[in-house]
């Protein structure tokens, strides 16, 4: 619970004295012997990362509980963002809705003519109108 403070106290710290742009893409790893483990999502802030280790390090080195750190380990994980699965729709023809309704029809009450019956209530109805079939 200790380390998990401190490091929430480093990726303030340094969060509030890098550019704002920098900021949202700065995390603090984590912590052992003596190096700091700093993520980016882009290596383009990695770089910039590198050349600002001798002041972020002063900066670290103001916090109590941090004046032991040598170095950082500087790392780059993208973030991938989740992509949402696309949804796949199923059309049931009015002919179809026909053959299973008459096929239905040949079944004694059972738990496959409620389906089958079910299945065929989904078929895409044509409006009044003349319309295509609604989606």
């Amino acid at each position: 619970m200790r380390m998990a403070t401190l490091i929430e106290r480093a990726q303030t710290h340094l969060r509030s004295h890098v550019p704002p742009d920098v900021a949202e893409h700065l995390y603090v790893g984590g912590y052992h012997d003596g190096v700091l483990t700093l993520i980016t999502d882009r290596a383009a802030w990695l770089t910039w990362l590198r050349y600002e280790q001798p002041r972020l390090l002063k900066l670290l080195h103001q916090l109590p509980g941090f004046e032991a750190i040598m170095k950082f380990s500087l790392k780059v994980r993208p973030i991938r963002p989740v992509k949402a699965v696309p949804r796949q729709t199923r059309r049931l023809s009015p002919a179809g809705a026909e053959a299973l309704s008459h096929c239905a029809e040949s079944l004694d009450d059972s738990p496959l003519k409620r389906s089958l019956n079910r299945l065929a209530s989904h078929a895409d109805v044509p409006s009044e109108s003349g319309d295509e079939p609604s989606a």
